[in-house]
């Protein structure tokens, strides 16, 4: 029995609770706080007309109040509001309602502060998902009990009573979910930082301050690691207060490391070093998930048993929309990257290949900076195919880079339809085709999966 839990939901039981969007997370929340026997107000900006009627009648069923249109939260009429992850946390009218009284949280802030059990949660630009995944995947290895969730796709908070203190809760979290947390996790994990999401931060300082709660936070007894290769990452060592361990694919550090035969390494505090398996033996393709199974293991190492984590290097093929293999198609061979929401993302991705590739691009504008991806299209892509809001800065981007002399030809397209098709008529047996946006998916798709999704849908149909 979780004591801290039940007076928390006993404390609010004369309070009015509101959520502010009722998404995935949201819905199961909300659910859990009604039954509970929480007054609940459920807001989103949809209109009744657009919502879902199936969930509207469910959650009246269960008491609670639906507001829905434009002034979802025009009122001040309750105590505690819940943000949705993607509201930012210093908008006008959550400052307004703040100074109104009006308690305003999220649902991960919450469960960092009522979990039973040790949570690790992990935080980056890019690689926090298959991270998360993997860290989970070797904890059951290692015949551990994980609850999964955060950013990735499921709520903690509604599991709540289902966790017990010996068990593990591991965590993605978003800047958005981090950006007013005032707890970090027992174990942190930041797998690398670069420009993302500014057009919901503005700036690259706030982006980063926001990802540091994950460990600012902590106490003396606390575990942190870090990319000792990535600048910025590296640049936070001085703030860390509990015990830290670095990764590192350039060299030797406390922690895991690649050495240059390949062979993956820990070096614990002492100094001591174990050889654990080669890098070739990791079953997912690219560079950067041999970053992904560094910062893994220098996150479980006492946790898990190294012959758990080579099973999992050995067998674990991946994640949905991460460098995904779709089909083949008379020698045409198609993959799924929609998780590249950033030209960092993306690179990674290019990389991953040995030849040039056909590359589909562009989505929604998250106002970040495309001159970076410019030389890597240049040396991995052949021929570039471009849609979304931000086809012109890309396609601008690589025409304005000096090394640019024609390759790859620029193609534009006016849907995902459309783009698969001209990618179909221009490849040719041995060729490789990859959805690889370099951007999100909001100026079509609801969120990268759906993009992904429909691309695969799209494929499988040729």
């Amino acid at each position: 029995m979780n004591l801290k839990a039940n007076r928390f939901f006993d404390n609010l039981k004369n309070k009015r609770v509101a959520f502010a969007g009722i998404g995935v997370s949201h819905a199961d929340t909300i659910r859990m706080f009604a039954k509970r026997g929480v007054s609940v107000i459920a807001c989103d900006k949809r209109t009744r007309e657009s919502f879902d009627p199936t969930l509207a009648a469910e959650l009246e069923s269960l008491g609670v109040e639906l507001r829905l249109g434009d002034d979802y939260l025009g009122s001040s009429d309750m105590d505690v509001l819940f943000r949705t992850p993607g509201m930012p946390f210093d908008i006008p009218r959550l400052t307004e309602l703040r100074r109104a009284g009006v308690i305003v949280t999220s649902e991960i802030e919450v469960f960092l502060d009522l979990c039973p059990c040790p949570i690790i949660g992990i935080t980056g630009s890019d690689g926090k998902t298959t991270t998360t995944t993997l860290i989970a995947e070797m904890l059951r290895g290692a015949g551990k009990t994980v609850h999964l969730g955060g950013n990735i796709g499921r709520a903690l908070l509604p599991i709540i009573d289902e966790i017990n203190s010996c068990d593990f809760a591991v965590a993605e979290l978003s800047s958005f979910q981090l950006m007013s947390a005032r707890t970090s996790p027992d174990i942190a994990i930041v797998t690398n930082m670069s420009p993302n999401h500014l057009d919901v931060h503005g700036t690259m300082e706030e982006y980063i301050a926001a990802k540091s709660n994950i460990f600012l936070h902590q106490n003396a007894f606390a575990l942190t690691v870090l990319n000792e290769d990535n600048d910025i990452t590296r640049s936070f060592k001085p703030y860390i207060r509990g015990e830290m361990r670095l990764f590192s694919r350039k060299g030797e550090v406390t922690g895991a490391w690649l050495r240059e035969d390949g062979m993956i390494c820990y070096t614990n505090i002492s100094g001591e070093t174990k050889e654990l398996f080669k890098s070739t033996d990791i079953r997912l393709p690219g560079v950067h998930n041999i970053e992904n199974y560094l910062a893994v293991i220098s996150a479980v190492w006492g946790l898990v048993p190294p012959e758990a984590m080579h099973k999992v290097a050995r067998e674990f093929g991946g994640v949905e929309h991460r460098i995904e293999f779709v089909r083949e198609l008379n020698g045409v061979r198609w993959y799924n990257d929609s998780i590249a929401t950033s030209p960092t993302r993306t690179v990674a991705g290019l990389r991953s290949f040995g030849q040039k590739l056909i590359m589909i691009a562009g989505g929604y504008d998250k106002q970040i900076p495309y001159e970076p991806l410019a030389p890597e299209l240049a040396t991995h892509v052949k021929t570039l195919i471009l849609m979304g809001a931000t086809a012109d800065k890309i396609e601008s981007a690589l025409k304005n880079f000096d090394g640019y002399n024609g390759t790859p030809k620029i193609v534009r397209a006016n849907s995902m339809e459309d783009a698969v098709a001209k990618a179909q008529e221009l490849a040719c047996h041995g060729d490789i085709v990859t959805l690889s946006p370099a951007s999100a998916s909001f100026d079509i798709y609801a969120n990268f999966e759906m993009r992904g999704r429909h691309f695969k849908e799209i494929v499988a149909a040729l």
